[in-house]
């Protein structure tokens, strides 16, 4: 969020607004030890069911790096129309955390694939022995 205008950013109130398979800008700061930081895109995990709270579960995005290739975590993602990356990143399941949707930053980047969704979830399953 630094260096924005009050035009640039705006903070999501309601649940409904963030929905599962989205990518959002989220504020991930602060953060401790080897957290993933700042202010970067994620995708929304958590189902479009769960509502009692502010919260939604999400797995953030970072550079795409080629050491990540042999990593069972880390999942390649190439911009596209749909999804509105501007560059090649990594959707780093390691990472996988609650944030409160006080954090998301408006407007909604874009949305993956059912598919990718899946792999996301398979990938998670795996990272928790399940």
């Amino acid at each position: 969020m630094n260096g924005g205008t009050s035009e640039e950013i705006s903070l999501i109130t309601k649940v409904g607004d963030v929905k599962r398979g989205e990518i959002w800008r989220v504020n991930l700061d602060p953060t401790i030890g080897s957290e993933i930081k700042k202010s970067r895109p994620v995708i929304v995990i958590s189902s479009n069911l769960i509502g009692k709270l502010p919260i939604k579960i999400i797995v953030p995005l970072t550079s795409w790096d080629s050491k990540y290739e042999d990593s069972s975590w880390h999942i390649k993602i190439e911009p596209d129309r749909k999804n509105n990356l501007t560059r090649t990143s990594s959707i780093d399941t390691l990472q996988i955390r609650s944030v409160d949707i006080q954090r998301f930053i408006a407007p909604k980047i874009g949305v993956i694939s059912a598919d990718l969704l899946d792999e996301i979830s398979g990938r998670v399953a795996v990272l928790i022995e399940y």
